[in-house]
């Protein structure tokens, strides 16, 4: 049946986290894309409300944090006081919770991960209930989008009660399962593996986690490729600082590599090697990333008067802060499956330099400069080399619209979703 949109229901964990989460940033891209596309797309939360204006939420709080993690703790015997739930789950605790969730890390939630993974204990079975019974009431979606395996548990119940298609996104869910316990992280891969079979579609966000994803899951059903879209008006800007500035703009910890940055500027204006270079940094942090940042700024003292914070952080200030800068860096210290920073980079005509690890040479391509190893003499040298080789750094820039307009557009983003979408959903999209 040919129509003109879709019904799309994206099911995605809240954040109250003050900082670029490249996950939540990558659901906000796919929902918005298909709505300027003409799509009716529903937005259902998990854990934690939904806070930004740009993506808030369509239907009630699912699976609340509060009361999800004490159950899962002291109640996997029987159901919780009714009484104790609705404090739990009330907004003032809800919203104290959010304030705390600055931790990436997988310790102390092993219950509550396998449990959304494997759904088959009683705390998830009463909580997918009434998730599944929301469904049923409300308008029957073409679609239903699980922002990530980590969920998968979900997709069981859905299947087994609406027979509605369901589309996984997939991306560095190893970041999480690998800080688990051993014996955690096994039973998490395993359950994965297992219900993979009530999802129709799995969505990777570059050809290089695809390939994670296959060497994992020898079973797992074909994996569609498809990369961030942006909105590209929104980041155009013709004007470039006055002089080579340097920005780094996700969340500022060790784990994505801003002390290696900030060594890099160090040796470069203790050199001399770029005259007038400058540093922003943004992105967010949180309190558990002030010691980390403390031994930054120390690296950095000798040359703050060329480097600019941004201490708070939103989703509306990623535009702003691309203007303000001539070439994105961030050196990761892990494998990343797509560079959210580095799409919007390019969509202002900034290009990149990145380590020549993980997505990096896939995503970046000829729109800037990649080193190895990820040291930061080599950073150094990688700057120093954009910003002095003749021509390179125009080159670049104009390689890095070329890149947004083609393959990073949210116009490309929705029609290749789409495709995918229409390939299970018995409707042909116009």
């Amino acid at each position: 049946m040919l129509v003109n949109s879709l019904k799309i229901l994206f099911i995605v964990p809240g954040s109250g986290d003050p900082f670029y989460c490249g996950n939540c940033f990558r659901d906000n891209l796919q929902a918005n894309a298909l709505r300027r596309a003409g799509h009716d797309v529903m937005i259902m939360p998990l854990y934690l409300p939904l806070r930004d204006k740009s993506f808030m939420a369509d239907t009630p709080l699912f699976f609340p944090a509060t009361s999800l993690y004490l159950s899962q703790k002291y109640f996997r015997k029987k159901a919780m006081p009714r009484w104790m739930e609705k404090i739990l789950n009330s907004d003032l605790l809800l919203g104290l919770a959010a304030s705390f969730s600055g931790s990436t890390s997988s310790e102390g939630l092993e219950d509550m991960t396998l449990s959304m993974i494997q759904g088959d204990d009683p705390v998830f079975r009463q909580q997918v209930q009434t998730l599944v019974e929301w469904v049923k009431k409300h308008e029957r979606p073409d679609i239903i989008h699980l922002s990530s395996s980590l969920v998968i548990g979900i997709a069981k119940e859905i299947k087994k009660e609406t027979g509605i298609p369901v589309v996984c996104s997939l991306q560095d869910e190893e970041v999480w399962i690998d800080g688990l316990q051993e014996v955690f992280a096994r039973a998490a891969w395993k359950g994965i593996g297992e219900n993979m079979q009530y999802v129709d579609a799995f969505v990777a966000s570059s050809r290089f986690y695809k390939q994670i994803a296959e060497r994992q899951f020898p079973q797992i059903k074909p994996v569609h490729v498809v990369y961030p879209g942006l909105d590209t008006a929104k980041y155009a800007s013709e004007h470039y600082p006055d002089y080579p500035t340097v920005g780094f703009f996700y969340r500022m910890n060790e784990l994505n590599g801003l002390h290696i940055l900030a060594r890099a500027f160090a040796k470069l204006k203790e050199k001399g090697a770029v005259p007038n270079l400058k540093l922003r940094i943004g992105g967010g942090f949180t309190s558990v990333d002030k010691s980390f940042l403390k031994k930054v700024r120390r690296t950095l003292s000798p040359h703050r008067d060329d480097v600019f914070w941004h201490d708070t952080y939103s989703l509306q200030d990623h535009a702003a802060f691309y203007r303000e800068i001539s070439a994105i860096c961030v050196p990761l210290t892990f494998d990343e499956g797509v560079g959210l920073y580095v799409c919007e980079a390019f969509a202002a005509g900034r290009p990149a330099i990145e380590p020549c690890t993980g997505s990096f040479a896939e995503i970046v391509g000829d729109a800037g400069v990649l080193y190895s190893p990820n040291s930061a003499d080599a950073l150094a040298d990688a700057i120093e080399k954009l910003f002095s080789a003749d021509g390179l750094w125009q080159q670049c820039c104009n390689n890095a619209l070329h890149l947004s307009r083609t393959r990073y557009s949210d116009a490309t983003l929705s029609s290749e979703l789409l495709k995918v979408y229409s390939a299970f959903s018995g409707r042909e999209i116009r």
